[in-house]
């Protein structure tokens, strides 16, 4: 079979990408470039630097508590018990500095040390008892939301506390815990600095080494992956360990950035994280979890946090302007996919 030469000096043209496929994959940014100008056009003060460091100290939480639910959807899991995870991180710690008077380093590593026990509990349930992963979360999530009021008889942990006995809890936040959620580093706040570096490392892990695709095979099809050698045990296992420090972790930036161990501190922040997640699908078109897409997702979510608050929306409709969002997000991105194998 002949081919005719191409002329010297000319090469094959490029495949064309279809226009649908591309405003897929960058939809997602141009939902957020649409956003901050729409923001910027109504209150000008948005695009101040102090405010544009405001929304990525707010966001820094939400997408630790995103990167837990991304790792546990890597490996095929689903981790409804971030949010209950993160408080008990929280109340955790602050009844360690005020009731216990401990010191900055062991209180974060008590901290962190729940969090990967709740993950350990999550991985017994779902792994080895084999009960689905979104029932057994959620039985978490409940039996932590309990048990994280009896220690204080339902009460937010602060100095000067009246104990349950009837004793004072007479310690302190330690300055050096508080610099967790209050420090600066050439004017940028640690909480974001320290998310940048988690998400960086997170990504390398998942992107660009062997235990990652093992991970993403895992999750993509567990049986197959087992059968070619992989643990998958072990692999489901320490992705819900990695999830429940990483939620832990972001329990202990809102105790050290509000000094007070609130019960309520990090129940609210579920939705959100998951939302970062889900979002993070669309990123690129890529259509599967990952780490890059739940940062984009986490600052998309800060951003319409931010500017519906500048603009005094009412508080009871941002859930549903977020819903909306994420729904068009995920309808743009599989628009079409039936007709594709």
């Amino acid at each position: 079979m002949s081919h005719t030469p191409l002329p010297l000096g000319r090469l094959a043209p490029a495949p064309a990408v279809p226009l649908a496929q591309l405003l897929r994959r960058y939809v997602i940014f141009a939902v957020l470039a649409l956003l901050l100008l729409f923001f910027a056009w109504r209150e000008p003060a948005f695009l101040q630097p102090a405010n544009l460091l405001s929304i990525l100290q707010s966001t820094a939480v939400q997408a630790l508590l995103g990167l837990a639910v991304t790792v546990a959807l890597i490996a095929g899991g689903f981790d409804l018990s971030i949010g209950a995870t993160a408080t008990s991180a929280l109340i955790a710690s602050s009844y360690a500095m005020v009731v216990w008077q401990w010191g900055a380093l062991a209180t974060g590593a008590f901290g962190l040390a729940i969090g990967a026990a709740i993950g350990l509990f999550n991985a017994l349930l779902v792994v080895r008892l084999r009960i689905p992963d979104l029932l057994a979360t959620l039985g978490t999530l409940f039996l932590l939301g309990g048990l994280q009021l009896i220690p204080t008889g339902g009460q937010s942990i602060s100095p000067g506390l009246i104990l349950p006995d009837g004793s004072n809890a007479n310690g302190e936040f330690s300055p050096a815990f508080l610099a967790l959620g209050r420090a600066e580093l050439l004017g940028v706040p640690l909480p974001v600095l320290i998310v940048a570096l988690l998400a960086l490392g997170l990504w390398f892990l998942m992107a660009r080494t062997r235990w990652g695709r093992v991970f993403y095979a895992t999750g993509g099809n567990e049986e197959a992956a087992r059968l070619a050698g992989a643990p998958t045990a072990r692999y489901r296992t320490i992705a819900f360990v990695l999830s429940g420090v990483l939620a832990a972790l972001g329990g202990l930036i809102i105790a050290a950035r509000v000094g007070r161990g609130d019960v309520s501190g990090g129940s609210a922040l579920l939705l959100d994280s998951v939302g970062a997640a889900l979002i993070g699908f669309a990123v690129l078109n890529v259509r599967r979890p990952n780490v890059p897409g739940t940062i984009v997702g986490a600052v998309l979510v800060g951003v319409l946090l931010n500017g519906l608050s500048m603009l005094n929306v009412p508080f009871y409709t941002q859930d549903f302007v977020k819903g909306g969002v994420l729904v068009l997000a995920l309808a743009l991105t599989y628009a079409g996919r039936h007709g594709r194998h």
